[in-house]
């Protein structure tokens, strides 16, 4: 193995500014490999940074790999290197906060819309963000167990129309784990009206995948006035009844969490159920990040809080609260969605007449398995025009 640093990782940490590299912990080691050729750790911390070879004992918070040629392209245009790793040929693992967010460090450049990671203060605590682009704001709420990074697809896609801002939300990712905390849609569209005032946004586009299809929802409902449009991706809903396990469940505490950990080949069983379809190297990734917060106590907590509460969602209650939902709205379906049926999409139609639908022909990740598609109707919803009075001009998307 080579002690020499390759010219296009030379090149790439000459345009590291450590000052635009969120750092939530302080500090971060992120290695940077060569298969064949080796390995270089660059240490940085809030008062300064360098780089050394890397060696073993010394574990990473983030590592990215790439062959050379693949290296030589991300010195050159970090837009092509979020291609390398869309296209699996650049793999970032352990922390993609980390990892990507080095990447968006050596972009060298003042564009307001560049691609950014910032940890914002808000009422309610610390939320961890990623952000990309001009124009109309849109918010982007992850799913059950993700992270802000699930829309790595999805930022670069609306970017260049759309000032793009994904967030982890709080017990998830890099934002706060509050202890004891309810961990419901209550709780977490009060975390989201507070980033929105942390963020200065008035109004704005509102894009929930999964449970935060579900929080969308809540906002929608209980803040309409600072939502223009909400697009729901496959949005948790309540059970038409209460199921017959619901009483059995109610028992189970989520706070064991603090203690007990599910087995790792279970987890790794969940991640891979939620990604049915995607190619391979989005899996690992994606198992990464879950683990991330999964492996603290309070991360445990908040994982276990959320799914119970998803699953204890009170019908009457849920489906009620639904026909008030007042902004413009796009749900959006899999037809091969083994966790959120696409069944669901009639009593949606039966209680929101004007809303509009995509269906798609994939699983519950559409921006993984079906990305041009899903970015296409979400773009062409948002930039499509205002609904008439009472709905009647709403139309229903296609693809």
């Amino acid at each position: 193995m080579s002690t020499f640093l390759p010219d296009a990782l030379g090149a790439l940490l000459e345009r590291f500014d450590r000052h635009s590299f969120d750092m939530p912990r302080g500090r971060a080691r992120v290695r940077l490999t060569v298969p064949g050729q080796g390995a270089w750790d660059l240490e940085a911390h809030r008062r300064g940074h360098r780089v050394r070879v890397a060696k073993s004992g010394n574990e990473p918070d983030a590592e990215l790999t790439a062959d050379i040629v693949t290296w030589e392209r991300v010195a050159t245009d970090l837009r092509g290197g979020m291609q390398a790793y869309r296209a699996g040929r650049l793999q970032v693992r352990r922390n993609l906060h980390l990892g990507v967010g080095f990447l968006a460090a050596t972009n060298a450049t003042d564009d307001p819309g560049r691609l950014k990671f910032r940890t914002l203060d808000t009422d309610c605590g610390r939320v961890s963000t990623l952000e990309a682009g001009v124009g109309e704001p849109i918010v982007l709420l992850h799913g059950l167990g993700a992270t802000k990074q699930e829309f790595l697809p999805t930022v670069p896609a609306l970017a260049p129309g759309f000032r793009t801002i994904a967030v982890d939300l709080p017990g998830f990712g890099d934002s706060d784990k509050p202890f004891p905390a309810a961990y419901d849609a209550r709780f977490f569209a009060r975390w989201v009206r507070a980033l929105l005032d942390a963020l200065e946004l008035d109004r704005t586009h509102l894009l929930g995948h999964s449970m935060g299809g579900r929080v969308a929802l809540e906002v929608g409902m209980r803040h309409p006035d600072r939502i223009e449009r909400l697009v729901l991706m496959m949005p948790s809903m309540a059970w038409l009844s209460a199921p017959p396990w619901a009483p059995a469940l109610k028992l189970v505490r989520p706070e064991l969490g603090l203690i007990q950990p599910a087995p790792k080949n279970f987890v790794e069983g969940v991640i891979k159920r939620l990604v049915p379809q995607a190619d391979h190297h989005f899996v690992a990734p994606a198992l990464d990040e879950f683990l991330r917060s999964y492996l603290t106590p309070r991360g445990r907590v908040a994982f276990y809080a959320a799914a119970r509460n998803i699953a204890l969602e009170r019908p009457e209650q849920f489906w009620a609260g639904l026909e008030t939902l007042s902004p413009e709205s796009l749900f959006i379906w899999g037809r091969r969605d083994g966790l959120v049926p696409i069944a669901f999409a009639r009593h949606v139609r039966n209680r929101l007449p004007a809303a509009q639908h995509c269906e798609l022909d994939c699983g519950h990740v559409p921006q993984l398995e079906r990305p041009r598609e899903v970015h296409a109707a979400i773009t062409r919803f948002l930039r499509g025009p205002a609904k008439a009075p009472g709905g009647r001009s709403a139309r229903r998307a296609a693809a």
